[in-house]
């Protein structure tokens, strides 16, 4: 059986970009992947506060105020451990990290 494909969303929303979204975006682009995930820019994901996010699907999984440096810890935690990065979950949505 195929494993799921994945999808980073990442907000390039104005409120993101103005923190950089377009860097983390690029950051990810630039990332060594593992082959299941795909990136994809998004619109505003109504977590304009918190910016830039970026959610994970199909788990749902959202991190808030990512920088380009948090993206190689998401990679290789995350996507490639299944592990999430506590430190930058976002605290709304994942209320006990």
């Amino acid at each position: 059986m195929d494993k799921q494909r994945r999808s980073v969303m990442i907000c390039q929303h104005s409120a993101c970009k103005i923190e950089g979204a377009a860097k983390v975006f690029l950051a990810f682009h630039l990332a060594n992947l593992p082959p299941d995930v795909v990136i994809m820019s998004t619109g505003c994901q109504g977590q304009c506060s918190s910016g830039p996010t970026v959610r994970i699907l199909p788990e749902e999984t959202w991190y808030c105020r990512v920088k380009p440096q948090d993206v190689t810890l998401i990679v290789e935690q995350h996507l490639r451990g299944g592990q999430p990065v506590k430190e930058k979950l976002h605290p709304r949505i994942h209320l006990y990290g």
